[in-house]
């Protein structure tokens, strides 16, 4: 099958059974079952780009999130007022038909103990609290294709592995889809993002308040960190996470968020020496969004700051926390009926580290702008496109260009 049939039929299957649905008469709202106790609602989602030989799009799933072919399924159950079990299954695999994974995203209970007012409490693999972006995994809650850097770009970081001095850091510098240190698994494997947007974390999370509310708070004790969520603890310790809120007007909502919880993983703690092997090593993350909107008009920001603690080794020594800095600034505009455009510039930087020979940034920093427009050709069915362009100071590829093309189908 050659590139261009085998890129073009996740589109062509879509788009068909997006016909097909519409022509049998698709429901124009929520689907509900046993008079509302049960909610379900999905989507597929198919997208397609050239590939990406400098990897600046691959997530922590080891695909190129502008390679797309992805199936979701959500549903509410309420067996009683006030309780509800939610599930969130997707399954998704690269255009090229290969790499296919399945995973439940959410699957959690949600209690609320009062029925006037806005308090609830989540507990199983949960939604994060920390930010913006990470809960607008589904392409129905984007104008663009790509996602922001922050939430997807791999760094050399990896929680089963690290460093034993900044040489090693150092030469690592924008290989984050398979660096591969000495301590801990000596093998190649993919690094960590900032905050990922593709995986939940289990836990625990009460949020009082809502997006009527002058001011919500939520508060989460998950197993992971934003950077590498788990299952089960694999860092000795829970992350504590929580996010502030502000609605002072219908048109702004202000956010702030804090994270801090164990990265390095128990295995990379068990071999280090005995003045090292009892430290903490935690990943801290701060945060900022801002949304406002007027008529046609919504513009958002946010920040995303990280700092690594890694154990100090042989010469040099890796002695200061590792800084993260992402920044993400977009723009929509409602066109038309149906109809809007966007545009978001993203940047990642990184502060220095002291090697042998050179004082360098410890990861390349990375900057991407991307723009599109989205076009909703009927009430469930979605079509993008887009242009991004992502530029780093090293690698074997600095600067690429990629043009992506989507269809979704929800409900």
């Amino acid at each position: 099958m050659s590139a261009v049939r085998r890129l073009a039929l996740p589109i062509v299957l879509v788009l068909g059974l997006c016909a097909r649905l519409e022509a049998q008469g698709w429901p124009e709202q929520t689907a509900t079952l046993f008079d509302g106790r049960v909610t379900l609602g999905g989507e597929a989602t198919a997208t397609v780009a050239p590939e990406d030989k400098g990897h600046f799009t691959y997530t922590d799933y080891e695909r190129s999130s502008l390679q797309l072919v992805r199936l979701g399924i959500a549903a509410a159950i309420r067996p009683i007022d006030r309780v509800a079990f939610v599930v969130d299954l997707r399954a998704e695999g690269d255009t090229s038909g290969g790499n296919w994974s399945a995973i439940p995203v959410a699957l959690y209970v949600r209690v609320r103990p009062w029925r006037d007012r806005p308090f609830d409490i989540q507990a199983g693999r949960i939604p994060p609290v920390f930010g913006v972006a990470g809960r607008h995994i589904y392409a129905s809650d984007n104008v663009l294709i790509g996602t922001p850097l922050a939430w997807q770009y791999l760094t050399v970081l990896r929680a089963d592995a690290v460093p034993a001095n900044a040489d090693e850091l150092i030469y690592a510098r924008s290989y984050g889809w398979q660096p591969g240190y000495s301590v801990g698994d000596d093998g190649y494997a993919r690094g960590v993002p900032l905050a990922t947007a593709f995986r939940y974390d289990t836990g625990v999370e009460a949020r009082i308040g809502d997006d009527r509310s002058l001011v919500s708070v939520a508060v989460a004790l998950t197993n992971g960190t934003l950077s590498a969520p788990g299952l089960r603890s694999s860092n000795g310790g829970p992350q504590v996470s929580t996010h502030v809120a502000l609605h002072p007007s219908p048109a702004w909502l202000i956010g702030g968020s804090y994270a801090d919880g164990r990265f390095v993983a128990d295995t990379v703690r068990d071999g280090l020496p005995a003045s090292q092997s009892g430290g903490r090593y935690p990943q801290r993350t701060i945060g900022a969004d801002a949304e406002y909107s007027v008529g046609h008009v919504l513009l958002r920001a946010e920040l995303v700051a990280a700092r690594w603690t890694l154990p100090v080794l042989g010469p040099p020594p890796i002695d200061n926390p590792l800084w993260a800095t992402g920044v993400s600034v977009e723009g929509r505009y409602k066109i038309a009926p149906g109809v809007t455009a966007a545009l978001r510039g993203d940047h990642l930087g990184f502060n220095d580290q002291t090697g042998t020979y050179v004082t360098l940034p410890w990861d390349a920093p990375v900057s991407r702008i991307e723009g599109g427009v989205s076009w909703a050709a009927t009430r469930h069915v979605i079509v993008r496109g887009s242009i991004q362009h992502n530029s780093r100071s090293r690698g074997l590829m600095r600067h690429e260009t990629l043009p992506a093309a989507q269809v979704t189908l929800w409900f």
